[in-house]
């Protein structure tokens, strides 16, 4: 194990190289990799990686016979990052550390060389180059990869390095962002497993920035109990980038099926009475997410008597091209199962309440909301269901375009916790349930308070709470066992020093 920031003097290279796939067989073994992820839409590059507390370890298979790149960067592009290039060359593989410091964002061979060199091979068509670097490498030069989200950047090229320098990549390049410290979770589906989708049918999306689309759906009619243990998002090819989020919200029993099969924009004057039964969160899912399996002791339930049997699935739309013809058919997936497992999950959604009383003033480099979970709303919800508290295993972070870092303090007895969730490189496009390294108890009395850090510089006007992405979220989602009758605990801001703050002295009521 690596202590503090002592430099040594030489690294050691293990290389395997192969020329064909047949030279492989039994000979050549790649490592085993917990996580994976297509950086491309065409399947073209694949980035693997695992991790310990101190050291990261990446493989890249790309279909090339010429240059690979991959690049750690503070805003999605070249300039300002941290990057690593590598190929097999007459079949021996090479590597070498760049950084993109200067702002014009060319190449710079980095004076020292932190990425080490594992393993690399070439047959026909791909290349696959596997390294490793510390979590930090003690140079200033590169980005210390920590539990924030990393926006990783990536290209390839036909031909290799030559003497001097890289050949520009062209259009074989992109972003993507990523927790690469998450935890991994077990994500083992049983062949039995049932599937069940919920999703829109040919919504036509109207020409505006923002719609907010609701329908009522029924759960499969279940005699006995069962679980979901995998949540998948189902969205429409080249959509990706229109669903910005879906929450799924357990319905009242007095409804029946003639709530079914009407859909209509959600918060509007003329929706639906039937959508005002539907007010407890049970699913959501973000734009950027992936599917999210629970713990191997947990998982959502259906069938009994408190559970739903009809949901509200509402999906934001964010068409902010105001682009025409937009017809979609997105939704979830649930994956569930009669085998039953330990404890029941539920959904706590915290933050600001979404209203026109969270202000966000223009042309702030850092302006901060906070929305609170108070003791006494714990208290109440936990000391009547579960003295013993409940265990939050995972959280996903919600903000707008505004927002730049996001946190969840924990407070007990006026003390302050470490801190339950964090990001300070909050991405818009990039919204994931992320595991907890530890899971945390709740106790009745304590606090939670979500912070939301923005930036308005690029801002005349004032930002209000709202729901459009124009519009400002400071929300967090919390997913825990076993499940309580608690479905939000939020606050507003006190409406006065809000008014003082932007310059207003007094209000007068208007005389009828």
């Amino acid at each position: 194990m690596r202590l503090g920031c002592v430099v040594p003097w030489f690294w050691v290279f293990r290389v395997l190289v192969l020329k064909s796939p047949a030279s492989a067989a039994g000979a050549w073994r790649r490592a085993t990799f917990s996580q994976h992820v297509e950086l491309d839409e065409n399947g073209k590059y694949h980035l693997r990686w695992k991790h310990d507390n101190t050291t990261i370890t990446f493989e890249v298979e790309v279909e090339t016979r010429g240059y690979v790149g991959l690049g750690l960067s503070p805003t999605g592009s070249m300039a300002q990052s941290d990057m690593v290039i590598g190929g097999v060359a007459n079949g021996r593989p090479y590597l070498k550390d760049y950084n993109t410091l200067n702002f014009d964002g060319k190449l710079n061979e980095d004076h020292r060389q932190d990425y080490r060199l594992e393993y690399g091979m070439e047959n026909n068509t791909h290349t696959i180059i596997a390294f490793s670097r510390d979590l930090n490498s003690c140079d200033h030069k590169d980005k210390i990869i920590t539990d924030n989200t990393v926006r990783v950047i990536w290209a390839y090229h036909p031909e290799d390095v030559k003497q001097d320098r890289p050949q520009y990549h062209l259009t074989n390049r992109g972003r993507k962002s990523l927790y690469l410290l998450n935890p991994v979770v077990d994500a083992f589906i049983p062949n039995d497993v049932l599937v069940f989708n919920i999703r829109h049918y040919n919504v036509s999306i109207p020409t505006k920035d923002t719609t907010y689309w609701c329908q009522i759906f029924k759960l499969p009619n279940l005699t006995k109990k069962h679980h979901v243990i995998r949540v998948e998002p189902i969205i429409q090819k080249g959509h990706e980038h229109l669903v910005h989020h879906i929450l799924l919200y357990q319905c009242h029993s007095i409804l029946n099926d003639s709530a079914l099969d009407v859909g209509h924009e959600c918060y509007n004057s003329n929706m639906p009475d039937d959508f005002f039964n539907c007010e407890s969160i049970i699913l959501a899912w973000a734009i950027g997410g992936k599917g999210f399996s629970y713990p191997a002791d947990v998982g959502l339930s259906l069938g009994t008597s408190a559970d739903p049997v009809y949901v509200m699935m509402e999906m934001h739309y964010d068409n902010s091209n105001y682009r025409e013809g937009y017809v979609d058919s997105s939704g979830l997936k649930l994956l569930y199962t009669p085998v039953l497992r330990k404890y029941d999950a539920g959904v706590i959604e915290t933050g600001v309440w979404v209203s026109l009383y969270h202000m966000i003033p223009p042309d702030m480099s850092s302006y901060i909301s906070q929305g609170h979970c108070s003791m006494e709303c714990l208290q109440e919800a936990l000391s009547q269901e579960k003295a013993s508290g409940i265990h939050v295993f995972a959280v996903l972070l919600h903000s707008h375009l505004a927002g730049r870092a996001l946190r969840i303090r924990h407070f007990r007895n006026d003390v302050e916790q470490p801190l339950l969730a964090h990001d300070d490189e909050f991405d818009f496009n990039f919204q994931e349930f992320r595991y907890l390294k530890e899971e945390r108890v709740l106790l009745p009395g304590d606090s939670l308070v979500t912070e939301c850090q923005y930036n308005t510089t690029f801002r005349s006007n004032m930002t209000w709470g709202g729901l459009s992405t124009k519009d400002e979220m400071c929300l967090s989602y919390l997913l825990y066992y076993p499940r309580i009758d608690l479905s939000r605990c939020e606050s507003l801001p006190e409406i006065a020093p809000q008014l003082k703050f932007i310059g207003v002295k007094e209000i007068y009521h208007p005389v009828m």
